[in-house]
């Protein structure tokens, strides 16, 4: 049997975790190892590459052509590390007090090398429903790489899953729905005079700031309603919006003459994230006017750089009931932050997320995922084969 055959989850990861694959960053080494890894035990893989070529997803079928598969779903880039404090590097896996360091143990290398692993284990048991693997790129910002994939792998003729498992960091509990997310980026454009005559100019940064205060005011609005019972479940039970970097301005006594910042939504399911992005485009259009009742070249450009549909709880979906029986976990679990389970559920899939990992560790200096996660990953991987064999 080929060397790969033998590589345990924890051989896996410290593989993937060597491979830095940052968003910024090609993650064609990583896709290289995957691909040999799978070829090795005798599994074609489908290369999804992006626009550039740099980049690509991947995804492979393992088992009969038959219905009810169940497709494991993971991402294979990472955040930096720059300007974090790390006790060891971050791209070499580091065993300390029963944890494993390392960028990408938790988010979410952890699961991709849980997935891999399982690959033999799912050859050598023989399987009457099949196993997919999908492992997009540039995750990190804005799920930009599943949508090429998922459309591919629907395209393909490969029988079609029944179930989709996002592995991101939930403890291994079942994670049924997230608020989906819009991102906007935003270049107000104003015109410069000396700050003493500022009135026949256009500052860019204060008009900018109005736009900022009207999401500070949506965001009041948002918390003072009494949320519907879906949104309740969430943390916070409403939809928010978020100025995390903004730039701009020459010098202090120079109104601005450009400022640049993004904007970005967190949409509970049941609302629309066409209505939160009509209701910016009026407020940039109603400020867009009046700076050019100042100047007319004064103007506001807004451009959407990403759209991640909420994962939307589904009634009795076959995910959730498969998860719910692999990992005997009954409770009722939402989380406020974004995932490609959105994405696979857009398009028809049954999906939950369940990973590996304390999603409080993901991006953070030291990220870690402790080994009894790990042997948790490992439990839930030779359940999940042995009811794909049965």
């Amino acid at each position: 049997m080929p060397q790969t055959a033998q590589m345990t989850a924890r051989q896996v990861l410290e593989k993937l975790v060597s491979m830095p694959s940052v968003s910024r960053d090609s993650n064609l080494d990583l896709v290289d190892f995957v691909d040999s890894y799978l070829l090795d035990l005798g599994v074609r893989s489908v290369r999804v590459p992006d626009a550039t070529g740099s980049k690509a997803a991947l995804y492979a079928h393992i088992g009969p052509d038959a219905p009810g598969g169940v497709v494991l779903s993971g991402h294979t880039d990472v955040v930096p590390v720059e300007g974090q404090d790390w006790s060891s590097d971050p791209f070499c896996l580091t065993e300390r007090d029963g944890r494993l360091f390392g960028r990408g143990t938790c988010d979410m290398k952890g699961f991709d090398a849980l997935a891999l692993a399982a690959v033999p284990m799912a050859l050598a048991r023989g399987l009457k429903r099949p196993l997919q693997i999908a492992l997009s790129y540039d995750e990190e910002v804005g799920c930009l790489g599943a949508p090429p994939m998922i459309a591919h792998m629907v395209a393909s003729g490969m029988p079609r899953a029944e179930t989709v498992i996002v592995g991101e960091p939930t403890m291994m509990k079942v994670v049924t729905g997230h608020k989906g997310g819009r991102g906007y980026d935003l270049h107000l454009r104003g015109h410069e005079v000396h700050s003493s005559i500022m009135h026949e100019g256009v500052s860019a940064i204060m008009w900018g700031a109005r736009l900022i205060d009207w999401a500070n005011g949506c965001n009041a609005r948002n918390a003072a309603a009494r949320p519907g019972p879906l949104a309740a479940q969430f943390v916070p039970p409403y939809t928010t919006l978020h100025v995390g970097k903004i730039s701009g301005g020459t010098a202090h006594n120079i109104t601005a003459r450009d400022c640049r910042f993004g904007m970005d939504f967190r949409v509970v399911p049941g609302e629309s994230a066409a209505d939160w992005e009509a209701a910016l485009a009026g407020q940039v259009a109603g400020l867009q006017r009046q700076m050019q009742a100042i100047h007319p070249d004064a103007r506001i450009d807004m451009h959407a750089y990403f759209d991640l549909p909420a994962l939307v709880p589904e009634a009795e979906g076959p995910a959730e009931r498969l998860a719910r029986q692999l990992t005997g976990d009954n409770g009722a679990h939402v989380v406020s932050y974004g995932t490609e389970a959105g994405q696979f559920q857009q398009a028809g899939y049954s999906v939950v997320v369940c990973g590996p990992g304390d999603i409080a560790q993901a991006h953070q200096a030291d990220e870690f995922l402790s080994l009894q996660q790990l042997d948790a990953g490992e439990q839930f991987m030779r359940r999940l084969v042995d009811w794909l064999a049965a």
